[in-house]
Parts: C-alpha cells; sequence; structure tokens
C-alpha cells in the first residue's frame, strides 16, 4: 500500500490513565476513502482509538499519524488547528447550541475554522436535505434532522477523516438509515474517511471494513464488503 493512500497509520499506539489500560499496542492501517466502524462494549476503548485519531487525547506509547501528520508531536495549539482543517466529528448526542438556529450552529463551526459565510453554510444544509429548516432552533427539530446539521457542521470545512461516535445510537430505524445513505452519499462525493463508533451490527454493515475491540484490544478485523439495500 502506497503511503499517499494511508489515512490512518498507528503503531503500537497505546493509552494509559494511571493504573487502568485503556489502549494497547494498536497496529492499524487505513486507506482513505475507506469507512471503518469500530465495535465493542463499554470499556473496549473504542472511544479512547476516536479521541486519538481526532487529536483530543495524547498516547502514553506509540504513534498516530493521520492525514500525513504524526500528531505525538504536536503543541496544543497544532493539535487545535490540525483538528480545525482535517477533523470533522459528528456525536451521539448532537452538542448543538439551543439557542442558535440550524444555519448559525453550522456558521458557529466555520467561524472557529476560519471565516464565516453563509451562503455556503446554507450549502451545507441543503446538501444533508436541510435547507427548509434554516431558522429552525434544535428544540424545533426531530433526533433525525438535529443529526442531520450535526453531519452538515462536520463536513462545513471539508475535513479529511470524518469521526462518528455513535451517530445512529438515539434514532429509530427510519432516521438511522437516513443518516447512513446521507454519510455514504456524502463519502462518494466528498472522498473523505469515516470511522463510526457503533454498537449495533447492522450499522456496521454499512462500512467497509469492521474491527472488534474488547479491553483495549483489536480482536477482529473482517472486510463487509458492501452497503445493505
Amino acid at each position: 500500500m502506497e503511503e499517499t493512500q494511508v489515512i490512518i497509520r498507528t503503531e503500537q499506539l497505546g493509552r494509559r490513565y494511571g493504573a487502568i489500560t485503556a489502549l494497547t499496542s494498536l497496529d492499524l492501517v487505513v486507506e482513505k476513502g475507506d469507512w471503518l466502524t469500530v465495535m465493542g462494549h463499554s470499556g473496549s476503548g473504542k472511544s479512547t482509538l476516536l479521541n486519538l485519531l481526532g487529536g483530543l487525547d495524547r498516547p502514553t506509547e506509540g504513534t498516530v499519524q493521520v492525514a500525513g501528520q504524526d500528531l505525538s508531536g504536536l503543541s496544543e495549539n497544532e493539535l487545535a488547528r490540525f483538528r480545525r482543517e482535517q477533523i470533522g466529528i459528528i456525536f451521539q448526542q448532537h452538542h448543538l447550541i439551543p439557542y442558535l438556529t440550524a444555519l448559525e450552529n453550522v456558521m458557529m463551526a466555520q467561524y472557529i475554522h476560519s471565516v464565516v459565510d453563509e451562503v455556503e453554510a446554507r450549502g451545507a444544509l441543503e446538501r444533508v436535505g436541510m435547507g427548509h429548516r434554516l431558522r429552525n432552533r434544535p428544540g424545533e427539530l426531530s433526533g433525525g434532522e438535529q443529526q442531520r446539521v450535526c453531519i452538515a457542521r462536520a463536513i462545513i470545512n471539508s475535513p479529511a477523516l470524518l469521526l462518528a461516535d455513535e451517530p445512529t445510537g438515539n434514532l429509530d430505524g427510519g432516521a438511522t438509515r437516513m443518516v447512513l445513505e446521507l454519510l455514504r452519499e456524502l463519502r462518494a462525493e466528498e472522498g473523505f474517511s469515516i470511522v463510526l463508533v457503533t454498537h449495533n451490527q447492522e450499522v456496521a454493515a454499512w462500512g467497509d471494513r469492521t474491527i472488534q475491540m474488547d479491553d483495549g484490544l483489536v480482536i477482529r478485523d473482517d472486510l463487509v464488503g458492501g452497503t445493505p439495500a
């Protein structure tokens, strides 16, 4: 595999919190454009891995490279810049600002990155099917609609890597499928890579590859080979 085709490379990656080992000697390579699903019970190391890939936490051993950048040696300011420029994050709990409209929530992500562009933010919301809800606040939106606003916010700065932490965990079946179809379409259009954490085997089937974690170790690594019809 050529290095130019790699979006994630970890070598002997580990994270300890005092006497607790959250991640142990993880070697992982993910190609650009791939959709990797991470599964495992609570405490298996899923969230720790996601935080390390997003530059939200630092390893206690080993290295992690994302989009050609070795995160291990970056300063806090450099990590913040890396996250702004290369990472989009979708949370289970949405984390939308309740007193801002859908449009303003997306524009806030622009503000953090560089400059606010209302036309661009409006376009991002239209792309996720929320062009008719620009002026609605989160409390006026369904769970699926809120998650689509989160996706628009995550992709507004054209990240290389999209990290999704249980993005469908609070959604019903119809909304779950809508979110997954949207992620599939956007990935095809934009070419970004996805790392998605889930407990749901049906959600995992939408990816290209699934790793199963337990006690900070990868215990299975399977190609999925297609999206459900």
